[in-house]
């Protein structure tokens, strides 16, 4: 195989690639440096011995992921407030050809799964991507993480079990999140505390990551009314913004600029025609990469 074909069979799995690596690690620039690495390994590989080079590839990137979420739980870093995965502008060519399998990839890449998945092991992770996101056989799966397939089977069972468990009820529908986000986004900016609360279930969560490095609460906030009137009092401070739909982790999102930066993301989830949960990210690093989204 020539570097030009080589180049060429890379690029061609590039999306699959990154979308493991990404749902492996919940940090877009991890996710990058982890499908790079891969392209090394690629390139300096003998690739005459590689009778399936899509195999190949997803292997060593699984395994390198493997490595750098180990690295990462390892180092136990301390986080400011709650987390949320880096914001990921999702599109699925290349890795769903029809809709229902895009609709089974926007669950898994949504940010309550990615959540739930930060408290999986690493091996746990891997198999919990590779066959609820991509419908590998576990035999397959088994070969990838040089593992026994019984054990490969137990560590599915765990990690689904942990998932359903712990992650929230939502509906994925993007048109009806689409609709609820704008009505959503409509209420908050005209300070329509009514309207917010006509749209917000009564137990709604309001998740807020800001690393520390932005103003935003440090603990999750329960209740229509606290989420409300929060959202409300956040509107009267802000002045001279412009807004971006963006389709984030599978779903419809809102991006909010001050001076032509990314400064908000906002995501909700819903279920029963009412707003659970609002996300927003407004931590600086994880946002810069959307500014040419």
């Amino acid at each position: 195989m020539t570097d030009d074909l080589a180049t060429d069979v890379f690029e061609e799995h590039r999306p699959l690639l990154m979308a493991v690596a990404y749902r492996m690690l919940g940090r877009v620039a991890d996710a990058e440096d982890v499908v790079q690495d891969a392209w090394l390994r690629w390139y300096g590989a003998d690739r005459a011995q590689v009778r399936e080079p899509r195999a190949y590839l997803v292997r060593v990137t699984t395994r390198l992921a493997i490595d750098r979420l180990r690295q990462v739980q390892s180092r136990g870093e301390a986080y400011v407030g709650p987390w949320l995965p880096e914001p990921y502008l999702t599109e699925f060519a290349g890795t769903a050809p029809d809709s229902a399998d895009r609709a089974e990839l926007a669950d898994t890449v949504s940010l309550a799964v990615l959540v739930v998945l930060e408290s999986l092991s690493p091996l746990e992770r891997a198999v919990f991507v590779l066959r609820e996101a991509f419908d590998y056989p576990y035999a397959e799966i088994a070969a990838l993480l040089d593992r026994a397939e019984p054990a490969v089977r137990q560590l599915a069972g765990r990690a689904r079990r942990h998932v359903a468990e712990r992650r929230p009820r939502y509906e994925a529908d993007p048109v009806r999140r689409r609709d609820l986000t704008e009505r959503f986004l409509a209420a908050a900016a005209g300070g329509d505390l009514a309207g917010l609360l006509s749209l917000l279930a009564p137990d709604v969560r309001l998740v807020a990551d800001s690393g520390g490095k932005a103003k935003a609460p440090l603990r999750v906030l329960h209740t229509a009314d606290k989420v409300g009137r929060f959202l409300v009092g956040v509107a009267r401070t802000v002045a001279d913004l412009s807004f971006r739909p963006v389709q984030v982790n599978g779903g419809p999102a809102l991006l909010i600029l001050s001076d032509g930066k990314p400064s908000t993301l906002f995501q909700v989830d819903i279920a029963d025609g009412r707003i659970t949960t609002v996300y927003l990210v407004r931590n600086p690093d994880k946002l810069r990469h959307l500014a040419d989204g």
